[in-house]
């Protein structure tokens, strides 16, 4: 149920349009601990692959749902978008750092996400993220709280070619 619920709410923030927004995603595949999900009409998808942590840490006492999505928006001639939702609000002006195996990304915060601050930058985490074992995603919320989320990236290769080729992404 959590899934359905999440990936209705993914879909719907990724949607350039009402009518897509109202479109249930449809799942292409389930890729070790990541899952690719297309939807909207040919010419116009949006295609994602989404992924939670496997570990959480932090000394917070509430927290709303942690991911980490790429997408894919044809309309807008968009590939690869990178957008982690910490589950709760970062610290303002603050930023998320990445780290896959040892490479290290800095990403733009606002409210609950974090984004690359550029298309350089997304193609190059998601390079290091198909071709790495861990990625670890550290943030600070508002109230200044540290938070490491561990995802393994087992799968995510195979999920984003999934994409690529619902995409038409080469």
């Amino acid at each position: 149920m959590f899934h359905r619920v999440l990936v209705l709410l993914v879909a719907s923030c990724l949607a350039c349009s009402a009518a897509l927004a109202a479109e249930e995603p449809k799942r292409i595949g389930t890729f070790e601990k990541w899952f690719a999900y297309t939807f909207g009409a040919k010419g116009a998808q949006v295609c994602y692959v989404y992924g939670e942590p496997t570990k959480e840490s932090g000394e917070y006492t509430k927290r709303g749902p942690v991911y980490l999505q790429v997408a894919h928006r044809q309309k807008d001639k968009v590939v690869n978008e990178l957008s982690v939702t910490a589950g709760y609000p970062y610290k303002p002006d603050s930023e998320a750092e990445v780290d896959i195996d040892g490479a290290k990304f800095l990403l733009f915060t606002k409210d609950e996400g974090a984004w690359a601050r550029d298309a350089k930058i997304e193609a190059a985490v998601v390079k290091a993220m198909r071709g790495g074992k861990n990625m670890v995603v550290r943030g600070v919320s508002q109230r200044g709280t540290k938070t490491t989320d561990t995802y393994s990236l087992a799968g995510f290769g195979a999920a984003s070619n999934a994409i690529n080729t619902a995409c038409g992404v080469k």
